[in-house]
Formats: C-alpha cells, sequence, structure tokens
C-alpha cells in the first residue's frame, strides 16, 4: 500500500493541512512543538481508534477537548488517499465529532475506490453515527457496466469504526483487507529501558512499537530466518566496534536474555549492560530487515543516542525498506540523515498564528537551486534555509 496524500483537519495544531505526492520514503523535520510528533499520532490514534474505538484513542489521548485544535469546535477530520500496487486509487474519511450526550461520535465514515480515470468510485462503506451502507457485491467491482448494491448496516455503537465492524466478515473482503492494513502499522515509540529487561519465552515475529519483545525477535529470527540475521550481525560488527555475536538465549526459569559478545573478551554481555547506541542499532536493523515489512513504518528521531557518521549508512536502510514494500515516514533533527535525502523526500512544518503549515522541500525554488549547485539538504537546513522553520 502506498499513501498518496494526507488532509488533516482540527486535529491539535493541524488545522488544515494537506499532504500530497507522498513518496515511498518521505523524513519531516521542524522546530520542537511545529507538528512532528503530532502528525505520526494521527496516524497511531488511526490504528488505536481501529484496534480498540474512537473513545478509548481519544481518552489515551486526553479526550476530544484535548485533541480537537484549540479554538475549534471540530469536527476532526482525516482523509487518505492510498493506491495498492497496481491498484486502484481509493479514499478513506473519518469525521468524529461529539454525539448529542457529549460523547465521542463517528459522524462520517468513508470507503471509496475509483475505477479509472473518469469512473464512477465505488462506496464501499458510506456510515454515519453507527448506521450506513456496504457493497454486497464487491466480487463485481471493475467489470464494465455493473453498479455497486448496498445493503444497510448498524454497528454497535457509534463510537466503532465500520472497517473494524465489518472487516470481520469475509463478505466483505475489501474494507477487511484495508483493515488489515491500517492494524499492520508500526508507529515506533522506542524505549531502550523496555528493550533491555528479558522476556517471558514464546515467539514474536515483529518489533512493538515499544521494543520490549526484542530477544523474541532476535531469537524468532535467529531460527526462521538465519540468511536475514547474519547480515543482521554482519552490520552490526561493521558499525558497533567490538561486537562479534549476538543471541538471545534461554534462562533456566524459562526466559529469554540478549548476550553481546565482544571480541576482546572471552564472556559475553547481557544487554543492561551494553550501550544505548548497540541496543538501538540493533532494534533497527532487526525492524529494517523484517522479512515481511509493515505497509507503513513512522520512526521518529532515529539519530538519539547514534553516532552522527552511521546515520547517512541508516537512512539508505530506511529506503531499502521502503523498496521492499514498506512506506516509510521519519522525523529528524540530524543533518546528517538530512543529507542521505533528496528534496522531494523532505517536508518541513512550521507555525504560523499558532497552527503548523506543512511544506515540500523540492517546491522551494531557492532550495532546488542551491541542491543543483551542489550544496546537501541538511547544510541547507543548518543554515535556516528552510523558511520559518529556525525556532529564533
Amino acid at each position: 500500500m502506498q499513501i498518496e496524500s494526507i488532509v488533516i483537519k482540527n486535529y491539535r495544531v493541524f488545522q488544515d493541512v494537506k499532504l500530497d505526492r507522498i513518496p515511498s520514503m518521505s523524513v519531516f523535520v521542524g522546530a520542537n512543538g511545529s507538528g512532528k510528533s503530532t502528525l505520526f499520532d494521527i496516524l497511531g490514534f488511526l490504528r488505536d481508534a481501529l484496534i480498540h474505538n474512537v473513545r478509548q484513542a481519544l481518552t489515551l489521548r486526553g479526550g476530544y477537548k484535548e485533541v480537537v485544535t484549540r479554538g475549534s469546535n471540530g469536527p476532526i477530520e482525516l482523509e487518505i488517499k492510498f493506491r495498492e500496487v497496481n491498484g486502484p486509487l481509493a479514499t478513506y474519511f473519518i469525521s468524529i465529532g461529539l454525539g448529542a450526550d457529549g460523547s465521542p461520535t463517528v459522524k462520517r465514515e468513508l470507503l471509496k475506490y475509483r475505477r479509472g480515470q473518469r469512473g464512477k468510485p465505488w462506496h464501499f462503506l458510506d456510515f454515519a453515527d453507527g448506521k450506513g451502507l456496504a457493497v454486497t457485491n464487491e466480487q463485481d467491482y471493475g467489470k464494465p457496466g455493473i453498479e455497486e448494491k448496498r445493503d444497510q448496516q448498524e454497528l454497535e455503537s457509534a463510537d466503532i469504526l465500520a472497517i473494524k465492524g465489518l472487516g470481520q466478515f469475509q463478505q466483505y473482503k475489501i474494507v477487511s483487507a484495508f483493515r488489515k492494513l491500517i492494524e499492520s502499522w508500526h508507529v515506533s515509540d522506542f524505549h531502550i529501558g523496555d528493550a533491555r529487561p528479558s522476556q517471558e519465552a514464546g515467539v514474536a515475529e515483529h518489533l512493538s512499537s515499544r521494543g520490549d519483545n526484542l530477544a523474541l525477535v532476535a531469537q524468532y529470527m535467529r531460527e526462521r530466518h538465519r540468511d536475514v540475521f547474519e547480515r543482521v550481525l554482519q552490520k552490526m560488527s561493521q558499525r558497533v566496534p567490538g561486537v562479534a555475536k549476538v543471541e538471545a538465549v534461554e534462562t533456566e526459569d524459562g526466559r529469554i536474555v540478549l548476550k553481546f559478545q565482544d571480541g576482546s573478551f572471552k564472556d559475553p554481555f547481557i544487554a543492561k549492560y551494553v550501550s544505548d547506541g548497540t541496543i538501538k542499532m540493533f532494534a533497527y536493523m532487526l525492524l529494517l530487515h523484517d522479512p515481511n515489512p509493515h505497509p507503513l513504518l513512522c520512526v521518529e528521531e532515529p539519530e538519539n543516542q547514534l553516532y552522527p557518521k552511521l546515520l547517512i549508512e541508516l537512512a539508505e536502510e530506511f529506503r531499502e525498506y521502503a523498496w521492499r514494500g514498506g512506506q516509510v515516514f521519519v522525523s529528524t533533527h540530524s543533518t546528517d540523515f538530512l543529507n542521505a535525502m533528496n528534496l522531494k523526500e523532505i517536508f518541513w512544518l512550521s507555525k504560523q498564528k499558532g497552527v503548523t503549515v506543512i511544506r515540500r522541500a523540492s517546491d522551494a525554488r531557492e532550495l532546488e537551486g542551491l541542491v543543483t549547485q551542489g550544496d546537501l539538504p541538511g547544510a541547507l537546513w543548518k543554515q535556516g534555509l528552510f523558511e520559518g522553520a529556525d525556532p529564533r
């Protein structure tokens, strides 16, 4: 799946923002408080609302009044246009407001697929306040001359997403597929402290958002994808001095611990004695070499705890991940990371009258001209040439 555009209205600092022509690799820069974390949180909010419900997703963020843009009565709106590989353009729209009793409600939810360049789109679902219509003949989608047939449906509650409710049934295969895509988004909230402790023995194929199953993922990769795991170890040995081996070892009490072998010492170190940068680099390597990439990977400030010269190589790892099929969004303050990007991959955020504006670096003629002459994006960022982005 490739997200092509995002429209956000009345979500915290984003009063009315549109991101379009989004590439497979996108990097977001801006001063502290400009909205980088909020942008990623919107994607996390949609995933939380799907897994739980809208009320709970808002509660995790302080409630509706804390999420809606200050000075605005709402509703909160999000529109995502996306395209599966060689597939039609699809649009998902959701509007969230308050019901008569003051509780969060899905005011409108729409999933539609476009047919060709001029064909009338099919509305696979169209719901308001927990009630709506869903296509019943989706097997006929794309056939010339056939119109959609829709049935009336009602959800258990108006704060449940229709893609969650209907996505559980086999007859709504397209809705179900979209639900699974969002559930597979990875919005990283990595915490090194969570990655250090041992875990109960078990199986984990993918790194969790907080990284608290790192040892289990390492064990899984070593046992099930040995060739990939060996590549990870090779890159670790090249980027972290002394690291010769990493193992996930099961203890007598049934727990899994990570052990790092330094070539200079006979005995390995347990993860809790290894540097933050080593743990973080190992976690990124497992994440970016996942045999089954997430359809969307969001990572905030990967440069923290890492040696600056490693960031250009790490940027290439993110790009390779995107080439393998997982769209990547990264926020950064690192000039080294930016230097590995081209202008079409960079968006910058700035505040105007209390709300956020997002611009694409390649749309700025001055920046385009300077890069054409040989300047690097990171150097231009450091010089304050991204207009409005410098906090001073």
